[in-house]
């Protein structure tokens, strides 16, 4: 979105700062309904802007500290994500990790896999394939709807096997 701004919006992400910084804006909703109303910037540039200037989304927050309130009560599942960021992140040299507040995405073109820890004993690994059936410990995407289509429910790091690393690599070979 902060590519297009500019043409969108008229204004940069620095000079739609620079504006919102001398407003007595407090809420989320005070910036909306100024941009919005009196700069008729559509929702979803506004939604961007407001968050970017109130520094609430979570690109805007420091990744590690994102990583570190989803393991909060949780320590067991951080080996398990460990291992599954580093075997993710050898894959290619253009996957990007995008840390978010429940969980933590894998991109190439596109998301290929996210990794969340699902309960205090649990992390669920979603994956996104173009057409690939269920099967074994690969299920359907469950509470991931369209952002994966598949997921893998994994309680143990010994399960982040040759299988996982697989399947992972399918998944991210499709998203280039």
């Amino acid at each position: 979105m902060e590519q297009n701004l500019k043409e969108k919006t008229g204004r940069t992400l620095d000079e739609w700062k620079t504006l919102l910084a001398g407003k007595p804006f407090v809420t989320h909703g005070d910036f909306m309904s100024f941009l919005k109303g009196e700069c008729g910037v559509s929702h979803g540039y506004a939604n961007f802007i407001a968050h970017k200037a109130r520094e609430s989304d979570a690109a805007s927050q420091n990744p590690d500290h994102l990583i570190e309130e989803q393991y909060q009560g949780k320590a067991a599942l951080k080996p398990i994500f460990d291992k599954l960021k580093a075997a993710i992140l050898q894959l290619s040299a253009d996957v990007e990790m995008v840390p978010k507040k429940t969980s933590v995405s894998f991109r190439r073109k596109r998301q290929f896999a996210l990794v969340k820890p699902a309960t205090k004993t649990r992390i669920d690994l979603g994956l996104k394939f173009n057409d690939r059936p269920s099967a074994g410990r690969l299920e359907p995407s469950g509470p991931f709807g369209t952002m994966c289509t598949h997921r893998v429910q994994l309680s143990d790091v010994s399960q982040v096997d040759d299988e996982i690393l697989d399947l992972l690599r399918a998944a991210a070979d499709e998203a280039a």
